[in-house]
């Protein structure tokens, strides 16, 4: 009964809020009010038309439906998948140190072999035991790691629905590790943290070597659960590391490092003699772009898409109805302090590690060159430059640069000063003259100083350490200025929450069950028989019988007794 008690107690105190915080953990993008940006910016509109997609009952009421955004991009970056690098090694298990103990134990004899056990058994206790304890846990936080980051993906991807998914890079957490553990990690990113998610087939992304065009309807169903994985240092290395059987691996698992494709807008509202609007993806591996790198065989083949992209499919920068939306991992340049992450490289010494990486090759880098940054990007996919003479004046393609690789995000506009353009027909220009780039953060733009430019959004990391964070990116093409436009919003889980709430429930479960035993025990293995109940009570009548009856013969007079009175005297004496 106290247990049942306890346990029923206990019940009403942790059941609501396990109910109420289970119920904001699996909707948790609907209390934060997650969703696509719309088209007039408006949050009640999007959550509005958010909203629509989920009722039941919309097209059976013939409701108007709101205006939508064709282009819905869920942009993820730098999960890092962490594994048996951060585990110890199968030599320092736990029953493999008793093992090692006890050898040494055998192995010891005479005064020495009583101190080696009170040795052994202090090792074992202040040594062996907690760091066992210390990687059982590692396991469990990487196994809830593993669902945490797929709870991000699976719950946001219920609400908002995306029609296109990308991961901007660092998929796994080193690039250091062996074939068998990088398809162990490859094994849960695609059971574990992308369940529903599909590696987009070789078909698609393998177009660009025959020089093919690849188009796709902006809203076509299937893209929304194709993972546009993107090549990270942690996958593959950095330029002075990056060799082939390395591309192999992460190409098998995840997709081409290099490919493009078009989505054509919906044709509502355009006529028939007008280009057909469309957005240019392109997924660049730009790990590899700088020097000196590790196999210059890789580095050959990543300019060779540049330049097959600018001969045969990035359109005339005069062409306003194309949107070029460029998925990388590596930032572009920019001056220390317009971002957490400054300019850094870091080169490799005068070895080859036993041929694993190139001497004086790139060993780390925390941005582009930038010269590649300008000449390899911005000047050649964008098409922009400070000549007021060149195709549209300079002004380029209209487009956005998506990044990871800094944890922390940065949002940045990459921009030619209005004060350092020139004209070419004029003849009183330098032979050779450079065009001047600048970078400053999107919040303190100032469009009168700037010529032309490029938003470049480094998305913050989706880790718990970084909150979970994701990126939803809108974008449109708008008919009555017959150019693209879009916006972006972001969304976050704390870690420390998604762990609270699962213990949380785990605790009212195994009350819920305790009091579930007890209830169930009691109802079928009562305390006692009936017939044992009823001897018992028997037992306490003549009992209580027995001593009440002296009591009541002095306390009735004499003349009150009955004929009965003499014999139950006689029967007390």
């Amino acid at each position: 009964m106290y247990i049942l008690g306890v346990a029923g107690g206990l019940l009403r105190v942790l059941l609501p809020f396990a109910v109420s915080l289970t119920l904001y953990l699996y909707s948790y993008p609907v209390f934060h009010g997650c969703v696509f940006p719309a088209r007039d910016a408006s949050t009640t509109t999007a959550f509005a038309y958010t909203l629509q997609q989920h009722w039941p009952f919309t097209h059976a009421l013939d409701a108007p439906a709101l205006p939508s955004v064709p282009f819905r991009l869920l942009v993820l970056a730098d999960p890092q998948l962490e594994g048996d690098s951060s585990l110890p090694k199968p030599e320092d298990a736990f029953l493999r140190k008793i093992e090692r103990r006890w050898a040494t134990i055998c192995a010891t004899g005479g005064h020495d072999f009583k101190s080696q056990i009170l040795e052994d058994v202090r090792g074992i206790l202040l040594e062996d035991i907690p760091t066992s304890l210390q990687a059982l846990r590692k396991r469990l936080d990487l196994l809830g790691n593993d669902y945490y980051l797929g709870h991000i993906y699976r719950t946001l991807h219920w609400w908002t629905k995306p029609s296109h998914v990308t991961v901007l890079g660092d998929l796994i957490g080193s690039q250091w590790v062996t074939d068998e553990e990088f398809a162990w990690r490859g094994w849960r990113y695609w059971n574990r943290v992308f369940a529903s998610g599909h590696r987009i087939s070789d078909d698609i992304t393998s177009s660009n070597i025959k020089k093919e065009e690849q188009i796709f309807e902006a809203n076509d169903d299937s893209w929304m659960t194709n993972i546009i994985n993107i090549a990270g240092n942690h996958d593959v290395g950095y330029a002075g590391e990056i060799s082939q059987s390395r591309m192999d691996r992460f190409e098998r698992a995840f997709g081409k490092a290099n490919w493009d494709v078009r989505f054509q807008y919906p044709y509502h509202g355009i006529s028939s003699n007008e280009t057909i609007p469309t957005i240019h993806l392109i997924v660049l591996n730009s790990l590899i772009l700088d020097s000196p790198a590790f196999s210059d065989d890789l580095q050959a083949e990543t300019f060779n898409f540049i330049n097959s992209l600018i001969s045969d499919r990035l359109r005339p920068v005069e062409d306003r109805s194309s949107f070029t939306l460029l998925l990388t991992h590596l930032p572009l340049h920019k001056k220390e302090g317009v971002c957490i992450d400054a300019p850094f490289f870091d080169y490799w010494g005068d070895d080859d590690g036993g041929g694993v990486y190139r001497p004086h090759g790139v060993r780390e880098q925390n941005h582009l060159s930038t010269e590649v940054s300008q000449h390899g990007t911005l000047e050649a996919l964008f098409g922009m430059t400070g000549n007021v003479d060149a195709p549209a004046q300079g002004k380029g393609r209209h487009g956005l640069i998506l990044t990871g690789h800094d944890h922390e995000g940065c949002d940045v506009l990459h921009y030619v000063p209005s004060n350092t353009t020139w004209s070419s027909s004029t003849g009183n220009v330098e032979e050779g003259r450079q065009t001047t780039w600048e970078a400053v953060r999107w919040d303190q733009v100032d469009g009168r100083n700037s010529h032309t430019g490029v938003r470049e959004i480094t998305l913050r990391s989706m880790m718990g350490d970084y909150d979970g964070n994701a990126g939803l990116l809108s974008a449109w093409y708008d008919l009555s200025s017959k150019g693209w436009k879009y916006d972006i919003s972001r969304c976050g889980l704390n870690v420390k929450l998604w762990w609270a709430v699962h213990v949380l429930d785990l605790t009212a479960l195994a009350v819920f069950t305790l009091w579930m035993v007890d209830l169930v025990a009691r109802i079928f293995f009562p305390a006692g028989s009936k017939h044992d109940q009823h001897q018992s009570s028997h037992v306490l009548k003549l009992k209580s019988n027995h001593v009440a009856a002296p009591i009541a013969t002095t306390s009735v007079p004499t003349n009150k007794l009955n004929s009965d009175t003499p014999k139950a005297n006689k029967k007390s004496k």
